[in-house]
């Protein structure tokens, strides 16, 4: 292996230094050791001349150290001159001319100057999402005119498969949490209800509370935890795969072929899943009622029925689609903002769950106060 050199040469006024052999990463220590020394001598010249006609062989990390000579040599305003680079090294150095060219930002020790910063920051953070949002979403609508128009190129099969993983394959997980959701809130209640007699009222709670609003946002958050990470972190690797922009490349539209079938299957599992949910929540709370509360299953349904209409469980059902959109154009969009790297895929999956769940929450606050204004 050639050894790396860096000669320098002082003509006055003016330093000329000449690299040759091999500037690569096996080389390291050694060339350091030579770019601190010219650097150093620089001090006293005006303008310098860098001559690469004798590299053999250039790595990244030799086209880092070339760009930071220029750059340390330019601080004070000398002349700098690269010559007799090797032409098939120009792409390698021209890329390594680009990066690091903003300064970061001096930390500030004020705390307001701190915080308007965060601000500024978190606000554009914030407009950004709300563009991707409403530019996917747009993606979906022409995607949707564009089946209408030809049905046949809608992937059906595909969406079965997501409808089968988001839908069927959640049944027991789902089950089992809103089941024992429904035991809390009816073991609460009786515990309370109980110091003032009104243990018949328990079934009221119980009743309106899980159709109205515990049964649907249970559901959806862990349909955002379980499902959204997943059509995350699958999109995510397809974007790091690359294979996103293959289906480009082949004429296809990745909103058409992947996130179509998979926002379809979720908004038709998470239906099902918040009635099925809510199921097990109102058998939770009448069992807790029969053993704990002493209420015979016969004095349960009579009172639940009397207690709650169709209306209530309209109402709950009714938020499950719009909560499932929200769930997956939020898993889309974090999951084509990966970057090339496996700390971008953990970090836009966390900002997935995070902000689903936020949003579905903001959407039954919503829900809410619309049906509240309604009187329904």
């Amino acid at each position: 292996m050639s050894e790396a050199l860096l000669t320098t040469v002082a003509r006055g006024d003016r330093l000329e230094l000449a690299a040759a052999g091999a500037w690569t990463v096996d080389c390291a220590s050694d060339l350091e050791t030579l770019v601190d020394a010219a650097v150093a001598q620089a001090k006293s010249v005006k303008s310098v001349a860098i001559n690469m006609a004798n590299v053999e062989r250039l790595d990244t990390f030799g086209a880092w150290l070339l760009e930071r000579l220029v750059r340390d040599f330019s601080t004070d305003g000398r002349g700098i001159d690269v010559v007799g680079l090797p032409p098939r090294y120009n792409d390698l150095v021209h890329e390594a001319q680009q990066s690091n060219r903003k300064q970061p930002e001096a930390p500030s020790e004020d705390i307001v100057d701190t915080a308007a910063m965060l601000l500024r920051r978190a606000g554009r953070m914030f407009l950004r999402d709300i563009t991707l949002t409403v530019q996917l979403f747009g993606q979906l609508v022409m995607a949707i005119l564009r089946i209408a128009r030809n049905p046949r190129t809608f992937r059906f099969t595909s969406m079965v498969h997501h409808l089968d993983r988001v839908g069927w394959r959640a049944v027991p997980i789902v089950l089992l949490i809103t089941f024992l959701i429904g035991c809390i809130i009816a073991q609460q209640s009786l515990f309370h209800f109980r110091k003032f007699g009104a243990d018949v009222y328990v079934v009221d709670m119980v009743g309106i509370l899980v159709l109205r609003e515990i049964g649907v946002l249970i559901v959806a958050v862990m349909i955002a935890g379980r499902s959204g990470s997943s059509y995350t972190a699958e999109l995510g690797s397809m974007k790091m795969r690359e294979e996103i922009d293959a289906l480009q490349t082949m004429g296809l539209d990745p909103v058409e072929v992947l996130i179509l079938p998979r926002i379809l299957a979720l908004v038709i599992a998470l239906p099902a899943l918040s009635f099925l949910g809510s199921m097990a929540a109102l058998y939770g709370g009448g069992m807790v009622c029969w053993l704990y509360g002493g209420m015979s299953p016969e004095i349960f349904l009579s009172r639940l029925q009397e207690a709650i209409s169709l209306d209530h469980f309209e109402v709950g059902i009714s938020k499950a689609p719009f909560m499932a959109l929200i769930i997956g154009i939020i898993a889309s969009v974090e999951g084509l903002a990966v970057k090339g790297s496996a700390e971008s895929l953990g970090l836009q999956t966390t900002a997935s769950v995070v902000k689903s769940i936020f949003l579905v929450i903001v959407l039954d606050g919503i829900f809410a106060m619309f049906f509240a204004a309604i009187g329904k």
